[in-house]
Protein backbone atom coordinates (compact mmCIF):
# COMPACT_ATOMS: atom_id res chain seq x y z
CA UNK A 1 0.00 0.00 0.00
CA UNK A 2 2.70 2.40 -0.78
CA UNK A 3 3.70 4.07 -3.74
CA UNK A 4 6.27 4.40 -6.14
CA UNK A 5 7.00 7.54 -8.51
CA UNK A 6 9.62 8.60 -10.60
CA UNK A 7 10.47 11.61 -12.82
CA UNK A 8 13.72 11.71 -15.29
CA UNK A 9 14.43 15.00 -15.52
CA UNK A 10 16.68 15.29 -17.97
CA UNK A 11 15.53 12.94 -20.06
CA UNK A 12 11.69 14.59 -19.52
CA UNK A 13 10.01 11.41 -18.91
CA UNK A 14 7.65 10.50 -16.12
CA UNK A 15 5.94 7.67 -14.30
CA UNK A 16 3.50 6.59 -11.61
CA UNK A 17 2.89 3.56 -10.11
CA UNK A 18 0.60 1.96 -7.15
CA UNK A 19 0.26 -0.77 -5.04
CA UNK A 20 -3.33 -0.22 -2.85
CA UNK A 21 -6.15 -2.04 -2.13
CA UNK A 22 -9.66 -1.08 -3.38
CA UNK A 23 -10.88 1.85 -1.69
CA UNK A 24 -7.47 3.63 -1.72
CA UNK A 25 -5.57 6.14 -3.99
CA UNK A 26 -7.30 8.59 -6.52
CA UNK A 27 -5.41 9.42 -10.30
CA UNK A 28 -5.97 12.45 -12.75
CA UNK A 29 -4.03 12.24 -16.34
CA UNK A 30 -4.56 15.24 -18.55
CA UNK A 31 -3.62 15.42 -22.55
CA UNK A 32 -1.16 17.66 -23.63
CA UNK A 33 -4.02 19.57 -25.75
CA UNK A 34 -6.40 19.84 -22.68
CA UNK A 35 -3.86 21.67 -19.92
CA UNK A 36 -3.17 25.49 -20.34
CA UNK A 37 0.46 25.34 -21.13
CA UNK A 38 0.67 22.23 -23.81
CA UNK A 39 2.25 20.01 -20.64
CA UNK A 40 1.21 16.62 -19.91
CA UNK A 41 0.14 16.05 -16.56
CA UNK A 42 -0.48 13.20 -14.39
CA UNK A 43 -1.09 12.89 -10.67
CA UNK A 44 -2.11 10.85 -7.94
CA UNK A 45 -3.67 11.39 -4.16
CA UNK A 46 -1.21 8.46 -2.23
CA UNK A 47 -3.98 7.63 1.16
CA UNK A 48 -3.00 5.38 3.51
CA UNK A 49 -2.22 6.48 6.92
CA UNK A 50 -0.34 8.53 9.25
CA UNK A 51 3.05 7.58 8.58
CA UNK A 52 6.00 10.26 7.37
CA UNK A 53 7.20 10.59 3.65
CA UNK A 54 10.17 12.00 2.55
CA UNK A 55 11.19 13.49 -0.95
CA UNK A 56 14.08 11.49 -2.27
CA UNK A 57 16.10 11.69 -5.51
CA UNK A 58 18.29 8.12 -6.80
CA UNK A 59 20.95 9.22 -9.12
CA UNK A 60 21.61 7.94 -12.95
CA UNK A 61 24.15 4.34 -12.76
CA UNK A 62 25.73 2.59 -14.47
CA UNK A 63 26.54 -0.07 -11.70
CA UNK A 64 23.32 -0.48 -10.10
CA UNK A 65 22.21 -3.56 -8.68
CA UNK A 66 21.41 -6.64 -10.81
CA UNK A 67 18.77 -8.32 -8.45
CA UNK A 68 15.40 -7.32 -6.73
CA UNK A 69 14.39 -9.44 -3.98
CA UNK A 70 10.51 -8.02 -2.62
CA UNK A 71 10.96 -8.45 1.47
CA UNK A 72 7.38 -9.32 1.60
CA UNK A 73 6.59 -11.85 -0.52
CA UNK A 74 10.02 -13.05 -1.63
CA UNK A 75 9.61 -12.37 -5.18
CA UNK A 76 13.39 -11.70 -7.21
CA UNK A 77 13.96 -10.57 -10.50
CA UNK A 78 16.72 -9.24 -12.28
CA UNK A 79 17.62 -5.18 -12.78
CA UNK A 80 19.87 -4.00 -15.74
CA UNK A 81 22.91 -2.58 -14.18
CA UNK A 82 22.07 1.07 -15.99
CA UNK A 83 19.56 2.95 -14.03
CA UNK A 84 18.01 5.99 -14.95
CA UNK A 85 18.06 9.08 -12.13
CA UNK A 86 14.67 9.03 -10.53
CA UNK A 87 12.89 11.15 -7.90
CA UNK A 88 10.23 8.93 -5.05
CA UNK A 89 8.64 9.56 -2.02
CA UNK A 90 9.30 6.49 -0.34
CA UNK A 91 8.18 6.05 3.40
CA UNK A 92 10.18 7.34 5.78
CA UNK A 93 10.83 3.94 7.65
CA UNK A 94 11.27 1.03 5.06
CA UNK A 95 10.97 -2.17 7.27
CA UNK A 96 9.06 -3.65 4.16
CA UNK A 97 11.43 -2.13 1.94
CA UNK A 98 10.67 -0.68 -1.15
CA UNK A 99 7.48 -1.38 -3.49
CA UNK A 100 8.03 -0.93 -7.19
CA UNK A 101 5.53 -1.85 -8.48
CA UNK A 102 1.73 -3.04 -7.64
CA UNK A 103 -2.10 -3.89 -8.55
CA UNK A 104 -4.43 -1.86 -9.91
CA UNK A 105 -3.00 1.24 -12.51
CA UNK A 106 0.07 2.57 -13.94
CA UNK A 107 0.64 6.12 -15.55
CA UNK A 108 2.91 6.51 -18.18
CA UNK A 109 4.04 9.88 -19.84
CA UNK A 110 6.67 11.95 -21.64
CA UNK A 111 5.95 15.31 -23.34
CA UNK A 112 4.00 14.18 -25.94
CA UNK A 113 1.64 11.57 -24.39
CA UNK A 114 0.23 9.23 -21.89
CA UNK A 115 -0.50 6.24 -21.64
CA UNK A 116 -2.94 4.32 -18.67
CA UNK A 117 -1.91 0.85 -17.86
CA UNK A 118 -4.47 -1.40 -15.92
CA UNK A 119 -3.76 -5.02 -14.35
CA UNK A 120 -6.28 -7.84 -13.97
CA UNK A 121 -5.64 -11.47 -13.62
CA UNK A 122 -4.36 -14.15 -14.70
CA UNK A 123 -1.09 -12.27 -15.59
CA UNK A 124 -2.80 -9.81 -17.87
CA UNK A 125 -2.96 -6.56 -18.34
CA UNK A 126 -4.10 -3.52 -20.76
CA UNK A 127 -2.82 -0.23 -21.52
CA UNK A 128 -4.99 3.02 -23.61
CA UNK A 129 -3.58 6.05 -24.59
CA UNK A 130 -5.37 9.31 -23.00
CA UNK A 131 -6.49 11.52 -26.03
CA UNK A 132 -4.63 14.45 -26.27
CA UNK A 133 -7.10 16.88 -25.81
CA UNK A 134 -9.13 15.12 -22.99
CA UNK A 135 -8.47 13.91 -19.02
CA UNK A 136 -9.62 11.11 -16.57
CA UNK A 137 -10.30 10.81 -12.94
CA UNK A 138 -9.47 7.42 -12.05
CA UNK A 139 -10.62 5.72 -8.59
CA UNK A 140 -9.60 2.27 -7.90
CA UNK A 141 -11.87 0.83 -9.94
CA UNK A 142 -10.81 -0.73 -12.93
CA UNK A 143 -12.32 1.62 -16.38
CA UNK A 144 -10.36 0.35 -19.53
CA UNK A 145 -13.36 -0.93 -21.51
CA UNK A 146 -13.24 -2.05 -25.18
CA UNK A 147 -10.04 -2.63 -26.70
CA UNK A 148 -9.11 -2.03 -29.88
CA UNK A 149 -5.80 -3.96 -29.94
CA UNK A 150 -5.79 -3.66 -33.87
CA UNK A 151 -5.32 -0.17 -33.55
CA UNK A 152 -1.31 -0.27 -31.68
CA UNK A 153 -1.11 3.17 -31.40
CA UNK A 154 -4.18 3.74 -29.00
CA UNK A 155 -4.14 0.46 -27.29
CA UNK A 156 -1.59 -2.44 -25.89
CA UNK A 157 -2.27 -5.33 -24.16
CA UNK A 158 -0.55 -8.64 -22.71
CA UNK A 159 0.11 -11.65 -25.04
CA UNK A 160 -3.12 -13.56 -25.71
CA UNK A 161 -5.07 -11.70 -23.93
CA UNK A 162 -8.16 -11.91 -26.31
CA UNK A 163 -7.27 -16.02 -26.67
CA UNK A 164 -7.23 -16.07 -22.67
CA UNK A 165 -10.34 -13.69 -21.91
CA UNK A 166 -12.13 -16.46 -24.50
CA UNK A 167 -10.80 -19.39 -22.90
CA UNK A 168 -12.38 -18.29 -19.65
CA UNK A 169 -15.45 -17.13 -20.72
CA UNK A 170 -16.25 -20.61 -21.97
CA UNK A 171 -14.62 -22.57 -19.23
CA UNK A 172 -17.72 -23.26 -16.51
CA UNK A 173 -16.69 -23.13 -13.32
CA UNK A 174 -15.05 -19.04 -14.06
CA UNK A 175 -17.53 -17.95 -16.62
CA UNK A 176 -15.14 -14.61 -16.92
CA UNK A 177 -17.46 -11.55 -18.93
CA UNK A 178 -16.14 -9.14 -21.03
CA UNK A 179 -15.63 -11.22 -24.36
CA UNK A 180 -17.88 -10.43 -27.29
CA UNK A 181 -16.86 -11.76 -30.84
CA UNK A 182 -13.30 -11.40 -30.62
CA UNK A 183 -13.09 -8.53 -28.83
CA UNK A 184 -12.11 -7.74 -24.98
CA UNK A 185 -13.89 -5.37 -22.35
CA UNK A 186 -11.02 -5.12 -19.71
CA UNK A 187 -12.70 -4.16 -16.88
CA UNK A 188 -15.80 -6.02 -17.33
CA UNK A 189 -13.57 -8.85 -17.36
CA UNK A 190 -11.48 -7.84 -14.07
CA UNK A 191 -12.58 -5.15 -12.38
CA UNK A 192 -16.57 -4.88 -10.55
CA UNK A 193 -19.23 -2.45 -10.52
CA UNK A 194 -20.93 -2.70 -7.52
CA UNK A 195 -22.48 -1.63 -4.29
CA UNK A 196 -19.28 -0.65 -2.86
CA UNK A 197 -17.75 1.05 -6.14
CA UNK A 198 -20.97 3.02 -5.91
CA UNK A 199 -19.91 4.57 -2.57
CA UNK A 200 -16.04 4.59 -2.77
CA UNK A 201 -15.23 5.07 -6.49
CA UNK A 202 -18.02 6.21 -8.73
CA UNK A 203 -18.45 9.31 -7.10
CA UNK A 204 -14.97 10.72 -6.98
CA UNK A 205 -15.45 10.19 -10.91
CA UNK A 206 -18.75 12.48 -10.26
CA UNK A 207 -16.75 14.78 -8.69
CA UNK A 208 -13.63 15.11 -10.72
CA UNK A 209 -15.81 15.92 -13.78
CA UNK A 210 -17.91 18.01 -12.02
CA UNK A 211 -15.41 20.34 -11.36
CA UNK A 212 -13.87 20.07 -14.64
CA UNK A 213 -16.83 19.70 -16.71
CA UNK A 214 -19.50 22.32 -14.61
CA UNK A 215 -21.64 22.27 -18.04
CA UNK A 216 -22.20 18.43 -17.86
CA UNK A 217 -24.76 17.66 -15.09
CA UNK A 218 -25.00 14.26 -13.43
CA UNK A 219 -26.20 12.31 -10.49
CA UNK A 220 -24.11 11.28 -7.98
CA UNK A 221 -26.01 7.68 -8.21
CA UNK A 222 -25.02 6.91 -12.05
CA UNK A 223 -23.91 3.55 -12.64
CA UNK A 224 -21.42 4.32 -15.07
CA UNK A 225 -18.89 7.41 -16.32
CA UNK A 226 -17.19 8.34 -19.41
CA UNK A 227 -13.25 7.12 -18.73
CA UNK A 228 -11.95 10.18 -20.76
CA UNK A 229 -13.90 13.55 -21.35
CA UNK A 230 -12.75 16.93 -22.71
CA UNK A 231 -13.01 19.56 -19.78
CA UNK A 232 -14.73 22.72 -20.47
CA UNK A 233 -11.50 24.88 -19.89
CA UNK A 234 -7.67 24.28 -20.10
CA UNK A 235 -6.53 22.27 -17.28
CA UNK A 236 -3.65 23.72 -15.29
CA UNK A 237 -1.60 21.91 -12.56
CA UNK A 238 -3.68 23.79 -9.90
CA UNK A 239 -6.69 22.99 -11.36
CA UNK A 240 -5.59 19.17 -10.74
CA UNK A 241 -3.91 20.33 -7.18
CA UNK A 242 -8.48 21.53 -6.86
CA UNK A 243 -9.75 18.23 -7.88
CA UNK A 244 -7.43 16.12 -5.95
CA UNK A 245 -8.02 18.47 -2.78
CA UNK A 246 -11.56 18.35 -3.55
CA UNK A 247 -13.95 16.35 -0.54
CA UNK A 248 -16.76 17.24 -2.63
CA UNK A 249 -16.09 20.42 -1.49
CA UNK A 250 -19.37 23.12 -1.73
CA UNK A 251 -21.59 20.09 -2.10
CA UNK A 252 -24.04 18.88 0.04
CA UNK A 253 -21.82 15.46 0.04
CA UNK A 254 -19.06 17.51 1.30
CA UNK A 255 -17.30 15.05 3.90
CA UNK A 256 -16.66 18.57 5.85
CA UNK A 257 -20.44 19.50 6.16
CA UNK A 258 -23.23 17.27 6.20
CA UNK A 259 -21.74 14.92 4.22
CA UNK A 260 -25.07 14.01 2.62
CA UNK A 261 -24.63 9.87 1.47
CA UNK A 262 -21.52 9.32 3.13
CA UNK A 263 -19.52 8.98 -0.29
CA UNK A 264 -15.94 8.18 -0.28
CA UNK A 265 -14.34 11.47 -0.95
CA UNK A 266 -10.96 11.97 -3.15
CA UNK A 267 -9.42 14.09 -0.04
CA UNK A 268 -9.55 11.83 2.85
CA UNK A 269 -7.91 11.89 5.96
CA UNK A 270 -5.35 9.40 5.90
CA UNK A 271 -3.33 11.44 2.71
CA UNK A 272 0.23 10.98 3.30
CA UNK A 273 1.28 12.53 -0.13
CA UNK A 274 0.12 13.94 -3.07
CA UNK A 275 2.07 15.08 -6.77
CA UNK A 276 1.44 16.34 -10.03
CA UNK A 277 4.41 15.17 -13.08
CA UNK A 278 4.06 17.67 -15.38
CA UNK A 279 6.08 17.42 -18.58
CA UNK A 280 6.53 20.93 -20.17
CA UNK A 281 6.55 20.74 -24.23
CA UNK A 282 8.32 24.15 -24.80
CA UNK A 283 11.44 24.60 -22.72
CA UNK A 284 14.54 22.27 -22.67
CA UNK A 285 14.82 19.14 -21.41
CA UNK A 286 16.68 19.42 -18.71
CA UNK A 287 14.50 21.53 -16.86
CA UNK A 288 11.27 20.31 -18.60
CA UNK A 289 10.11 17.82 -15.57
CA UNK A 290 8.76 19.21 -12.38
CA UNK A 291 7.24 17.25 -9.73
CA UNK A 292 4.66 19.15 -7.91
CA UNK A 293 4.68 17.58 -4.40
CA UNK A 294 1.86 18.50 -1.66
CA UNK A 295 3.15 16.33 1.92
CA UNK A 296 -0.16 14.73 3.69
CA UNK A 297 -4.07 16.36 2.88
CA UNK A 298 -3.45 18.62 -0.49
CA UNK A 299 -6.47 20.20 0.72
CA UNK A 300 -5.07 21.67 3.66
CA UNK A 301 -1.17 21.67 2.47
CA UNK A 302 0.41 23.28 -0.67
CA UNK A 303 1.76 21.62 -3.87
CA UNK A 304 5.72 22.70 -3.81
CA UNK A 305 7.29 22.93 -7.31
CA UNK A 306 10.55 20.81 -7.50
CA UNK A 307 12.89 20.29 -10.23
CA UNK A 308 13.70 16.72 -11.03
CA UNK A 309 17.40 17.24 -12.92
CA UNK A 310 19.11 18.18 -9.32
CA UNK A 311 21.51 16.18 -7.29
CA UNK A 312 19.88 15.70 -4.32
CA UNK A 313 16.38 16.68 -2.28
CA UNK A 314 15.58 19.29 0.65
CA UNK A 315 17.10 18.44 3.48
CA UNK A 316 14.78 16.10 6.11
CA UNK A 317 14.48 14.18 8.98
CA UNK A 318 11.27 12.16 8.01
CA UNK A 319 10.76 10.36 11.87
CA UNK A 320 11.19 14.13 13.22
CA UNK A 321 8.37 16.03 14.28
CA UNK A 322 9.66 19.25 13.04
CA UNK A 323 10.24 17.68 9.20
CA UNK A 324 8.53 19.07 6.56
CA UNK A 325 5.73 15.41 6.37
CA UNK A 326 4.74 16.24 9.97
CA UNK A 327 4.55 20.12 10.01
CA UNK A 328 1.78 19.58 7.14
CA UNK A 329 0.32 17.03 8.68
CA UNK A 330 -0.21 18.59 12.06
CA UNK A 331 -2.12 20.95 9.86
CA UNK A 332 -4.13 18.37 8.03
CA UNK A 333 -4.73 16.69 12.00
CA UNK A 334 -6.10 20.27 13.36
CA UNK A 335 -8.16 20.91 10.35
CA UNK A 336 -9.86 17.11 10.70
CA UNK A 337 -10.28 17.70 14.72
CA UNK A 338 -12.61 20.99 14.18
CA UNK A 339 -13.54 20.84 10.71
CA UNK A 340 -17.39 21.44 11.64
CA UNK A 341 -16.55 24.03 14.07
CA UNK A 342 -17.74 27.33 13.23
CA UNK A 343 -17.11 30.77 14.79
CA UNK A 344 -17.95 34.38 14.02
CA UNK A 345 -14.61 36.24 12.26
CA UNK A 346 -14.55 39.84 14.43
CA UNK A 347 -12.95 41.51 11.07
CA UNK A 348 -16.09 40.56 8.94
CA UNK A 349 -19.09 39.65 11.73
CA UNK A 350 -19.63 36.61 9.34
CA UNK A 351 -19.14 33.00 10.22
CA UNK A 352 -15.96 30.95 8.83
CA UNK A 353 -13.68 28.25 9.89
CA UNK A 354 -10.25 27.22 10.25
CA UNK A 355 -9.85 26.81 6.80
CA UNK A 356 -11.27 29.62 5.69
CA UNK A 357 -9.52 32.07 8.63
CA UNK A 358 -6.10 30.25 8.34
CA UNK A 359 -5.34 27.44 6.15
CA UNK A 360 -6.82 28.89 2.51
CA UNK A 361 -5.27 32.58 2.97
CA UNK A 362 -1.58 31.03 3.86
CA UNK A 363 -1.94 28.82 0.89
CA UNK A 364 -2.96 31.33 -1.50
CA UNK A 365 -0.04 34.01 -0.37
CA UNK A 366 2.63 30.76 -0.58
CA UNK A 367 1.37 29.83 -3.70
CA UNK A 368 1.73 33.23 -5.56
CA UNK A 369 5.33 32.99 -4.18
CA UNK A 370 6.11 29.81 -5.34
CA UNK A 371 4.92 30.30 -8.91
CA UNK A 372 6.75 33.58 -9.34
CA UNK A 373 9.83 32.03 -7.90
CA UNK A 374 9.46 29.14 -10.28
CA UNK A 375 9.43 31.77 -12.98
CA UNK A 376 12.23 33.64 -11.79
CA UNK A 377 14.61 30.33 -12.26
CA UNK A 378 13.40 29.23 -15.47
CA UNK A 379 15.02 32.23 -16.61
CA UNK A 380 17.95 31.49 -14.85
CA UNK A 381 18.14 27.96 -15.96
CA UNK A 382 17.78 29.28 -19.46
CA UNK A 383 21.37 30.69 -19.11
CA UNK A 384 22.69 27.67 -17.58
CA UNK A 385 24.07 23.95 -18.32
CA UNK A 386 25.62 20.99 -17.27
CA UNK A 387 26.23 20.53 -13.52
CA UNK A 388 26.00 24.52 -12.56
CA UNK A 389 22.37 24.16 -13.67
CA UNK A 390 22.06 20.85 -11.94
CA UNK A 391 23.17 22.60 -8.75
CA UNK A 392 21.17 25.49 -9.35
CA UNK A 393 17.68 23.46 -10.00
CA UNK A 394 18.73 21.58 -6.72
CA UNK A 395 19.50 25.25 -4.89
CA UNK A 396 15.79 26.49 -5.77
CA UNK A 397 14.11 23.81 -4.59
CA UNK A 398 15.25 24.01 -1.27
CA UNK A 399 14.57 27.58 -1.10
CA UNK A 400 10.66 27.09 -1.78
CA UNK A 401 10.63 23.76 0.67
CA UNK A 402 11.86 26.32 3.43
CA UNK A 403 10.10 29.35 2.62
CA UNK A 404 6.75 27.27 2.42
CA UNK A 405 7.40 25.10 5.65
CA UNK A 406 8.27 28.19 7.57
CA UNK A 407 5.29 30.07 6.52
CA UNK A 408 3.26 26.44 7.23
CA UNK A 409 4.51 26.84 10.67
CA UNK A 410 4.09 30.26 11.60
CA UNK A 411 0.26 29.01 10.53
CA UNK A 412 0.32 26.03 12.79
CA UNK A 413 0.74 28.08 15.67
CA UNK A 414 -1.92 30.01 14.74
CA UNK A 415 -4.39 27.05 14.25
CA UNK A 416 -3.37 26.09 17.59
CA UNK A 417 -4.42 29.32 19.44
CA UNK A 418 -7.51 29.46 17.44
CA UNK A 419 -8.89 25.77 17.64
CA UNK A 420 -8.22 25.80 21.69
CA UNK A 421 -10.84 28.55 21.63
CA UNK A 422 -12.81 26.07 19.65
CA UNK A 423 -13.02 23.17 22.16
CA UNK A 424 -16.00 22.35 23.99
CA UNK A 425 -15.30 23.48 27.06
CA UNK A 426 -15.67 27.22 25.68
CA UNK A 427 -18.61 29.74 24.53
CA UNK A 428 -20.35 28.09 21.66
CA UNK A 429 -19.70 32.41 19.91
CA UNK A 430 -16.45 33.48 19.60
CA UNK A 431 -14.54 36.25 18.00
CA UNK A 432 -11.26 36.50 17.54
CA UNK A 433 -8.76 39.07 15.79
CA UNK A 434 -5.70 37.52 13.45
Amino acid sequence: MRKFIWAAGALGLAAAFTATPVKACTTVVVGKKATTDGSTLVARNEDIGAWSKHFYVHQATSNGPTTYVSKDNVFKTSLPKTALRYTSTPDGEQVNGQWIFGENGGSFSDKNEIWYMEIGSGHTWAAVRVPDNKYALIPNQMLIGKLNLKDSKNYMASTNLVKKVKAWSQNKKIKLAGYVKGTVNYSKAFGTNDKTDAIYNRPRMWDGQRILIPSKKQSITKKSYTLFLKPDKKVSPAKVGQVLSSHFTGTKYSSYGKWKGGYRPINVPTDVESHILQIISNVPKEYAAIQWLAMASPANSVYLPFYTNISDTPSQDPTNTKSAYWTYKTTAMVIEAYKHKEFIDSSTGKKTDLIYKDVNPTKKAVTKQLKANLAQSDKVAKTLSGDKLTAYLTEQNQKNADYAQKKWQTMNNSLIVHSNKLAPVTKSKLTFNK
